[in-house]
């Protein structure tokens, strides 16, 4: 009994230390591969750092303002006889929009015509008395004095059929019509909008900080959130002083509008050109990478041979503009950095230059 118990505890034992060994055998002979193993380059897109043209700026929102526009209103009450014009017509200075009923008015202004020629009729007739001797000096003044009041009355009337009829008081295009045929309508009523589109107004803010920067006839560039539509234009005008509330400083620049896309009222997004400097060092933004530790680059080394490896480079970063951003630090001309493929990167891993394939989204 007890040799039996021996041989079974003697067994036991061997199969116990063989497991033990084979388990620290497989384990070695994996660490041994992995340790002979080298991971395959990692394909990345690279450019080279040159200086370059920078063209600075500042960002502002604005508000299209059209150069020549108004509400267009009534100057006499009465019932409107036309409308001479259709929502967005194209009208020019002086055209008629819209007519009054001015029956009253053309009638009294004959009254008035009729009343004048009676009043020089006389005033010819003393006129041919006095100089026979037969007429006195005060009639004849006294009919001179007639005349001119007839002409009073005539021009007064005159005024008032003019006020029946509503005319562009410029060029550019009406709007949508407020007002019916036959309605009646007193003085001030507003009837249409009248804008010239061909020059327009942008007025923005910008903070008093940046004041020491624009200037008179500056370039701007403006676009919209809509259409695609951008234009040059300058500054005009600079308020002169600073909103004590806001702190911020009217600005009002104009651009040119001639396939009259753009509309009194349009959000814009307005860019203030700086002058432009040189020798700036500036990559595309998705070549820097943002940590917690800073904003970095990975900068391409010559290994053993010709092996090209990644160096993690941080970098100061300063000014935007577009895809582009300020390099103030730490890099040079002529170094090669990855611009895409940057997540699957560590410092001094291996790399490969590909450029055939775009790795902004592949495997990001």
């Amino acid at each position: 009994m007890f040799k039996r118990l021996f041989i079974a505890v003697i067994l036991l034992g061997l199969i116990a230390g063989g497991i033990v060994w084979f388990k620290s055998f497989r384990e070695g002979m994996i660490a041994q591969f992995m340790a002979a193993a080298v991971p395959p380059p990692v394909p990345v897109t690279v450019m080279t750092v040159e200086p370059m043209e920078w063209k600075p700026g500042f960002e502002a929102v604005g508000t299209a303002i059209s150069a020549r526009g108004v509400d267009l209103a009534i100057e006499s009450s009465g019932l409107i006889g036309s409308i001479d014009f259709a929502s967005n017509d194209i009208v020019t200075e002086g055209q008629v929009l819209l007519q009054i009923d001015d029956k009253a008015e053309r009638a009294g202004l004959a009254a008035g015509e009729a009343a004048l020629s009676v009043a020089r009729a006389e005033a010819d007739r003393a006129q041919t008395l006095t100089s026979r001797g037969v007429g006195a000096a005060t009639t004849l003044e006294a009919a001179a004095a007639q005349v001119e009041s007839a002409l009073a009355q005539v021009a007064q009337l005159q005024t008032s059929l003019d006020a029946k009829q509503s005319r562009a008081p410029f060029g550019g295009m009406v709007g949508i019509p407020r007002v019916e045929e036959g309605q009646y309508v007193v003085p001030g009523t507003i009837y249409a909008t009248l804008q010239d589109l061909e020059r327009m107004y942008v007025d923005f803010t910008i903070p008093e900080q940046q004041l020491a920067v624009v200037a008179l006839d500056q370039t701007v560039t403006v676009t919209t959130e809509v259409d695609a539509f951008s234009a040059d234009g300058k500054i005009i005008a600079i308020e002169p002083q600073v909103d004590p509330n806001s702190r911020l400083v009217k600005v009002r620049a104009e651009v040119s509008n001639p396939s009259g896309k753009l509309l009194p009222g349009q959000f814009l997004r307005v860019r203030v050109a700086l002058p432009v400097e040189a020798g700036v060092i500036a990559l595309p933004q998705t070549a820097i990478v943002a940590s917690l530790y800073g904003s970095y680059v990975y900068v391409l080394r010559k290994g053993e041979g010709d092996a090209l490896t990644a160096d993690q480079v941080f970098v100061q970063t300063g000014r935007r503009n577009g895809g582009q951003i300020e390099v103030t630090s730490n890099l040079a001309a002529g170094d090669q950095i990855v611009t895409s493929g940057q997540n699957r990167l560590s410092n001094g891993a291996a790399v490969a230059i590909d450029d055939s394939v775009d790795l902004t989204t592949a495997g990001e």
